[in-house]
């Protein structure tokens, strides 16, 4: 049961054992995320979280799936994040402030809260930078809104998007 008659907190998300396992609050509803992902998902997210860890530098670390505090209300669960947070075993979420860069991955079921949702909740918290990655043609394309975000990355991050998955069988 959610904590508060207005909906939830972000603190009611570690108190329900029973939720799905992608859960995030947003506005203080839950929102649960049942459909399973596609392949293409899932390998460009592993490929992606090992290029990350493999050119950032000491003192900052990559996580997957972990939500992110964005005030009381808010507490979202993007693809990737980094932060300079050292590593806590026990860790169920970040504050924003410890967040460095934000990726979602765009899939069907979740581009519009992706595109629309998050990358408005993400502008007004203050996040320092937000990729927006989708399947163009079986492709990889990074969206990084313009005019939004205008920090840069915490350190440089140089990859081949068209190797993070394997190609298209004809």
């Amino acid at each position: 049961m959610l904590g508060h008659q207005q909906g939830g907190s972000f603190e009611d998300l570690d108190r329900l054992p029973e939720a799905p396992r992608h859960t995030e609050l947003i506005d203080g509803a839950l929102v649960f995320m049942l459909s399973p992902q596609r392949s293409w998902h899932g390998r460009l997210v592993t490929a992606l979280t090992t290029t990350l860890m493999a050119q950032a530098p000491d003192g900052f670390e990559v996580e997957r799936e972990m939500t992110i505090r964005l005030d009381a209300r808010n507490r979202l669960e993007p693809d990737l994040l980094l932060t300079n947070l050292a590593y806590d075993p026990d860790r169920t979420w970040y504050d924003l402030e410890d967040v460095k860069l934000v990726v979602e991955t765009v899939s069907p079921e979740s581009a519009h809260r992706d595109r629309t949702v998050k990358l408005r909740k993400y502008a007004e918290a203050g996040t320092p930078h937000y990729w927006c990655i989708e399947d163009e043609g079986g492709a990889p394309v990074v969206h990084a809104p313009a005019g939004i975000f205008q920090r840069p990355v915490p350190f440089e991050i140089s990859t081949d998007l068209d190797k993070l998955t394997p190609p298209r069988s004809s």
